[in-house]
């Protein structure tokens, strides 16, 4: 039976042989463990094992996991990669170290207002709905230009690039055009904000297509902790 080290290790490894095979630096590409619904002990297991990078989808569920890991485990950097009621910024803002799932100014200004003074700005990512599909989150493509100005305008928050998550489908050529639209897009951000650095894309299933169209961190959970405990989402 394998650990939770051992799949680890695989993950960086198809990492590794993606970015081989784009002829890109594998430590260009950070590993995001998607740790939502996982227990606390399954969080530890990949502590253990060298990941310092964890996401969660759930904002009570996130808050839980980071009180009860701060003393112990204090160097973990949290990530929330989930949808964002506007009601639920504070905790974000007080709480976590990056926002993936940015698409709205509302929630922007409310994170920019709500981040303490005594932590480092809130590192965020715009989360592009490239796919258009009406059940996803997300913003269109033709209007991240303008969410990035205001972002960059706000003094608790620092813009550090672009997030998507394309359509889930067994179709590589879709995959491979939404992917590179994703990339596109990110190179021409860059040109107005050159300190960009991330482009949040891939997962699990697709994470070799994603870092040959550029991406800088793929979000791995499945492959990690095994399959979503739904019991608990």
């Amino acid at each position: 039976m394998t650990t939770i080290a051992d799949r680890l290790a695989h993950a960086h490894q198809r990492i590794a042989q993606a970015a081989q095979n784009s002829s890109r630096d594998s430590k260009e590409i950070q590993l995001l463990a998607v740790s939502k619904t996982k227990p606390i002990d399954q969080i530890v297991a990949a502590y253990d094992a060298g990941q310092r990078l964890f996401g969660e989808n759930y904002v009570q569920e996130g808050e839980e996991k980071i009180n009860a890991l701060r003393e112990s485990h204090g160097d973990i950097e949290w990530h929330f990669i989930g949808p964002l009621q506007s009601n639920k910024t504070r905790t974000i803002a007080e709480h976590f170290d990056w926002m993936h799932t940015l698409s709205r100014e509302k929630i922007a200004r409310r994170l920019s207002e709500q981040r303490p003074d005594h932590l480092a700005p809130l590192q965020v990512c715009i989360q592009v709905n490239v796919s258009q599909e009406e059940s996803k989150s997300g913003i269109n493509p033709d209007e991240v230009a303008h969410l990035a100005e205001t972002i960059a305008s706000l003094p608790r928050l620092t813009l550090r690039g672009l997030m998507a998550i394309p359509t889930a489908t067994d179709d590589v050529a879709l995959q491979q055009d939404e992917f590179s639209q994703m990339q596109t897009l990110f190179n021409a951000l860059k040109l107005r904000h050159p300190d960009l650095d991330t482009l949040s894309m891939g997962m699990s299933q697709d994470l070799e297509q994603a870092i040959a169209a550029g991406s800088t961190m793929v979000r791995i959970g499945s492959a990690i902790f095994g399959a979503r405990d739904y019991a608990k989402a």
